[in-house]
């Protein structure tokens, strides 16, 4: 492949990527983030030329209804809390406590709910 176009990153980009995924310590894990940024990249370009083409011909409208739908497309990720609260939750029913009634998976809980939700 050795045409550059408007939707294929740049390599120095590919390789941020990796390494952001190094972390995940699996060659699967790392391979489908750098696929997934890939692919989220790509089509933030095109909806971007897009958009410029329809600015152009006058069309502010159907720019903002795809703005829009972008939105609605890509939900924001699980905040740092929401993603502790879930693997608390597995992790409590793979390892149940047998004593005190699950108290240190219950203060741990309590401890991650009562941290304010990002705004």
């Amino acid at each position: 492949m050795t045409e550059n176009h408007l939707i294929t990153p740049p390599p120095e980009l590919v390789q941020q990527w990796r390494n952001e995924g190094y972390s995940l310590h699996s060659p699967v894990a790392i391979s489908t983030y750098v696929a997934t940024r890939a692919a989220q990249w790509s089509a933030n370009q095109e909806r971007e030329e897009i958009c410029k083409w329809l600015e152009d011909l006058g069309w502010h409208g159907a720019v903002q209804d795809i703005r829009a739908a972008h939105i609605y497309r890509r939900p924001k990720p699980p905040s740092l809390k929401e993603q502790a609260l879930e693997t608390l939750q597995r992790l409590s029913k793979e390892f149940p406590c047998r004593f005190q009634e699950d108290a240190p998976w219950d203060i741990i809980r309590r401890a991650l709910e009562s941290i304010p939700d990002p705004s």
